[in-house]
């Protein structure tokens, strides 16, 4: 049971994932709340590199459910606490730049938590 709810949860994460990177793609201003305060997001040389950080976000989603459909549930909960220190590592980003302390613990901090809670979940 605990294994069938931290795929769900996995599943989730990854779909979290891949529409948050889309998004980035298809509209990189949407970015604006990623928690650094003063990010140029209406400079027209920015968004490229916004669009890169979309796809970076849509690789791993879509990673989740490559694992999922191919792999064991041990191996998707390992890949999640070793992924785990991406949203962590946004979360000091946003800290280290001044950024909103809500965005960097309720977002990135909270985000990293339960890929940490739901990788452990599939290892037990």
């Amino acid at each position: 049971m605990l294994t069938t709810i931290a795929t769900v949860v996995a599943g989730l994460l990854g779909a979290g994932l891949v529409l948050m990177g889309g998004s980035a793609v298809a509209r990189p201003r949407g970015l604006a709340g990623f928690g650094i305060p003063d990010a140029p997001v209406d400079d027209p040389a920015l968004r490229p590199w916004l669009r890169v950080k979309g796809l970076r976000e849509i690789a791993p989603g879509a990673f989740v459910f490559a694992l999922m459909l191919t792999a064991t549930s041990s191996v998707l909960g390992w890949y999640l606490l070793v992924f785990a220190v991406i949203p962590a590592g946004d979360a000091l980003v946003v800290l280290r730049s001044g950024g909103p302390k809500a965005t960097a613990y309720g977002v990135h901090a909270a985000t990293s938590a339960v890929m940490v809670l739901t990788g452990i979940c599939l290892l037990a």
